[in-house]
């Protein structure tokens, strides 16, 4: 599953049963299950592209915005994510950066950068996942695939979220470099959508937030939040992701995602 995605593509809640969930008394199988139901609904997409802009606003309010191109592929093989590929068109200075990733479960993602102005490819270590991506208030590790198997869970809670109510997880990275000593997501319980997350720094304080949008049904119930907004506590910087555009089962092959296309991707 992609943050970028949704940066999350869910299936249609009037095509799945209702969720049955193990007790509250066992919050870790209660966590575990509500993951798992969310990412059942994120099945069959193929692949899709996407246009969205990317709008930075630093603590004084003042705001620069960016035009981007995503396309994603479904990855079905055990033990490995979905693959995406980012490029940037405007403005003139980001033009042709691009960032791949592959997204493992049980092993570090896979991520490189373009960078058009020395006309290399930049392999990110595992070790640098955790910073900023391209002066955003996003990390690299907050592009690649949320899959179930990164993470160990615990149920918190059940409480109102806007006009719903939200189950609230507690997810724990298990992969290696992870800037996040745990994650709190807030999970509606009707779709299972996800419609906040809360990141915790290796310290364990409250770093950053992202709040999810409103969602828009797309090829008869795929589903998509038209913006996202990671804000950074510590900062008072905001990075907003708009999406303008968006094409499922487009052909999209594993030739399109290889690190020979990043260079191409302009």
């Amino acid at each position: 599953m992609l943050v970028l995605a949704a940066l999350v593509l869910m299936r249609s809640p009037s095509a799945m049963a209702e969720a049955t969930l193990p007790p509250e008394s066992d919050a870790a199988a209660r966590g575990l299950a509500i993951a798992e139901e969310m990412d059942a609904r994120d099945k069959g997409w193929g692949d899709a592209k996407a246009k969205l802009k990317m709008v930075l606003t630093n603590a004084a309010g003042d705001t620069s915005e960016r035009e981007l191109r995503l396309m994603m592929l479904e990855v079905t093989t055990a033990n490995e994510g979905d693959w995406s590929l980012m490029i940037f068109d405007k403005p003139r200075d980001i033009e042709g950066t691009a960032l791949l990733t592959y997204a493992h479960v049980t092993a570090p993602d896979d991520q490189w950068l373009y960078l058009p102005a020395v006309k290399r490819v930049k392999r990110i270590s595992s070790a640098n996942k955790s910073g900023p991506f391209v002066g955003s208030e996003f990390a690299f590790e907050d592009l690649a695939a949320q899959e179930v198997g990164k993470f160990t869970y615990r149920w918190l809670r059940d409480e109102p979220c806007g006009t719903l109510t939200c189950h609230v997880v507690d997810r724990v990275p298990t992969y290696e470099g992870s800037g996040y000593t745990r994650q709190t997501v807030w999970i509606d319980t009707t779709d299972y959508l996800l419609r906040k997350t809360d990141y915790y720094d290796r310290k364990g304080s409250l770093l950053k937030t992202l709040d999810f949008g409103e969602y828009k049904s797309y090829l008869h119930g795929i589903w998509r939040p038209l913006d996202l907004e990671m804000a950074n506590h510590e900062t008072g910087k905001k990075t907003k992701l708009v999406w303008e555009s968006y094409e499922f089962k487009t052909g999209l092959t594993e030739s399109d995602f290889s690190t020979a296309s990043l260079e191409r991707a302009r």
